[in-house]
């Protein structure tokens, strides 16, 4: 068999195409995690951005437009990736996509403090195309450190337009356009630095790139394929399939030398697995050769002070105590800071509901309509703005700092050595932190785990960390119930190491349900993954405030918003229609009370629960609603009138307890499922989810709630 050409025409109307106009010009923006690569992209696209998924990949592609020069350009910003050589999705999409000939220009986005790691993908990327540009990011961080670096002399070695950028500030960004626009439009033309791979290796290329030349597009340099030609494991029938840019036809000539390159490599002591080490080595290599030329710093050791951190944030003593400690004070500064807003805001949109009652009653209109569109649907949502907008107002923007700061990749180290105990992956640690804001964000950040079996697991266990939707849920019966009766600070104190308990509690369920699933359904041993401590970078406190503002907290408010409406017109129906003396949604509570009672809740409850499927953030509007003799929501000015409401009920602390259990471990909100059912491509997993974890919550309260009743303590 042999191969046959495949035009970057051809490719780009398959997998990799990128919608856009004839005259766009397309950029790809590749770069390892961590070097700034998505400041870059959002400082030259803006707010002209969009995203999505690479056709039949569960993989993100953010793609935005600026104007330079008059042309308008088309940036591709690809994951990032440390290597190109396809041990991954995110590494199989990148190479892909910049072998398609789709992008004029690919720009490498390096981390100045970090320049000889990131050199070797940038000598990867140069192997596959010479229209490369090598954008050194974070000079400032670099300036903090005493490190300089020669702009001009790593240009020269490396054959390529480098450009130097502080992409935070904007600095640079000018010069940048500039280079890429010079070598889109041919005016500067690359002579990238090849990398050599020693006698044997650079012989069987001589014997490969001939065939290679004629049967590859020009865009696709015929010597990285030949390369990959080399070390491919060909001992399978789907080998090509590991190069979607080529194809075969029926020629044994190619693969006759392919064989006589073989012999001469097993000659050299190379087979396969050596053959790929000894490539990686000598580009490695080659990237310590470059950056001794054009790196130099005063201090010997300058990131020592980073040093001096991890030594206590990533301690065996002390890495889990600061971590727990720091949860503790986000959440005691969330229901600290939410209390006096929330009042605010209820009392405003419950004005706003008396004049809108004033408008129906002044217009005629039935009681009916008043009731689905006032106290059913306007109410509802009333109360999900009150009670969400100002926790997710402090939480997210503390949550964000953190990440800024770069210790979430120190939260998965400290984790890691857990995760790998239960089977699963260190990353999961990662993306259980994305469930704090939302789980269907955390299912899908569980992209980033290789591993088909680990991002199962990852994906099944995210809903047992509570995302913004439970957190009033979990703030308010915290408050009113476990910490009642105590002073403003003790009860603020109280409450916030109850949610703390909880976070931990789903921590631990996450490890031994991930333990349980990698014994029976999910089967394996743990991978191993190479987990990077990106340096600690000063905050900007204005951009934090405006992305957890904008993308998190009004994305998951409007979300819940839309959810919330439908809800509450609903409920209120059910709470008004009635079959005999009593509504269908007591019938159906009745039903159910008997099964809650062993539970330690009630019918009611239950019932909450089920009617919240769409949404978390609508369970406590809704048993309130329930539990209103009138069929609606009451106008609650206070936690202490939401503590009344439920004594009423016959509400204890039990009551609250297992509550607050099985808001922690029940079923995912439908779009968590949905979410599920895209990433997985199945719907096999959104049901697993669903039964995992709801069985999880019945087994716990049931537990609980027997155990008290058992030793007389309810």
């Amino acid at each position: 068999m042999g191969l046959r050409q495949v035009s970057s025409q051809e490719m780009a109307k398959q997998t990799y195409r990128i919608d856009c106009h004839e005259e766009d010009l397309v950029i790809a923006l590749a770069g390892n995690p961590n070097t700034g690569k998505s400041t870059v992209f959002n400082s030259l696209t803006g707010l002209k951005q969009h995203t999505g998924n690479w056709p039949g990949k569960t993989v993100t592609n953010a793609k935005g437009k600026y104007i330079h020069q008059q042309r308008s350009f088309i940036l591709v910003d690809l994951p990032g990736t440390y290597s190109l050589f396809a041990n991954s999705v995110d590494e199989e999409v990148a190479r892909d996509f910049i072998c398609s000939g789709e992008p004029k220009v690919t720009v490498v986005v390096t981390d100045a403090t970090c320049l000889e790691r990131n050199l070797n993908l940038v000598l990867q990327v140069m192997e596959i195309t010479d229209n490369a540009v090598l954008c050194v990011n974070l000079l400032d961080e670099a300036r903090r450190k005493k490190i300089q670096v020669d702009l001009p002399a790593l240009s020269e070695i490396l054959g390529v337009p480098v450009v130097g950028t502080n992409a935070r500030d904007g600095v640079g960004l000018r010069e940048l356009k500039d280079a890429v626009y010079q070598v889109a439009m041919g005016e500067v033309i690359n002579k990238p630095l090849q990398v050599r791979y020693g006698d044997p290796v650079e012989t069987c290329l001589e014997m490969l790139e001939p065939f290679v030349k004629g049967i590859v597009d020009k865009n696709i340099n015929s010597r990285w394929v030949a390369l990959r030609l080399l070390e491919a494991n060909r001992d399978t029938d789907n080998w090509p399939l590991q190069f979607p840019f080529l194809k075969l036809n029926n020629d044994s000539e190619i693969l006759a030398t392919l064989q006589a390159a073989d012999r001469l490599l097993l000659q050299a002591g190379l087979n396969r697995d050596a053959l790929r080490d000894h490539i990686v080595t000598c580009i490695v290599k080659q990237a310590e050769e470059i950056a001794q030329r054009v790196l130099s710093c005063e201090k010997q050791h300058y990131n020592i002070v980073d040093r001096r951190i991890d030594s206590v944030l990533t301690s065996k003593v002390w890495g889990i105590p600061v971590m727990i400690a720091l949860l503790g004070l986000v959440f005691w500064i969330t229901i600290k800071g939410a209390n006096y807003p929330s009042q605010v805001l209820a009392t405003g949109l419950f004005w706003v509901e008396n004049k809108l009652t004033g408008l129906f009653m002044a217009a005629g209109w039935p009681d009916w309509l008043h009731g689905i569109l006032i106290l059913g649907m306007y109410r509802t949502m009333a109360w999900v703005v009150s009670v969400m907008l100002p926790p997710m107002a402090i939480f997210f923007p503390l949550f964000t700092l953190l990440e800024d700061l770069g210790y979430l990749p120190r939260i998965a180290f400290n984790l890691d050595n857990f995760f790998k105990k239960a089977c699963a992956h260190g990353k999961q640690a990662l993306t259980m932190c994305m469930g704090f804001g939302c789980n269907a964000a955390g299912v899908i950040s569980c992209r980033i785990i290789d591993s088909p079996r680990e991002r199962l697991i990852a994906i099944i266990t995210n809903n047992f960390v509570p995302c913004n939707g439970r957190f009033p849920t979990l703030i308010a019966l915290a408050t009113i119930f476990i910490a009642g009766g105590r002073g403003e600070a003790g009860q603020t104190l109280v409450a916030s190491l109850s949610i703390l308990a909880m976070i931990v509690l789903g921590v631990v369920i996450t490890l031994l349900v991930s333990k349980i699933l990698s014994k029976t359904i999910l089967k394996g041993m743990p991978s191993s993954f190479a987990l990077e401590l990106p340096p600690y970078r000063r905050p900007q406190i204005g951009r934090i405030i405006v992305r957890s503002l904008y993308d998190r907290t009004l994305f998951v408010l409007s979300r819940a918003i839309i959810v919330a409406a439908p809800a509450g017109m609903i409920t209120w129906a059910f709470a008004n229609i009635t079959s005999g003396d009593i509504s269908i949604l007591q019938h159906s509570a009745k039903l159910l009370d008997p099964l809650a009672h062993l539970l330690g809740m009630d019918g009611f409850i239950l019932m909450a629960f089920m009617l919240g499927l769409p949404a978390n953030e609508i369970v406590l509007p809704i048993l309130i609603m329930c539990y209103m003799s009138a069929g609606q929501m009451i106008e609650l000015d206070s936690l202490q009138a939401l503590r009344d409401l439920f004594a009423a009920n016959g509400w204890t602390w039990l009551t609250a307890v297992c509550m607050m259990l099985f808001s922690l471990n029940h079923f995912p909100c439908g779009t968590t499922l949905l979410t599920i059912k895209k990433e997985t491509q199945s719907m096999k997993w959104p049901l697993i989810t669903f039964a995992v974890t709801t069985a999880t919550g019945i087994v716990l309260c049931f537990i609980v709630a027997q155990s008290a009743r058992l030793l007389g303590l309810a």
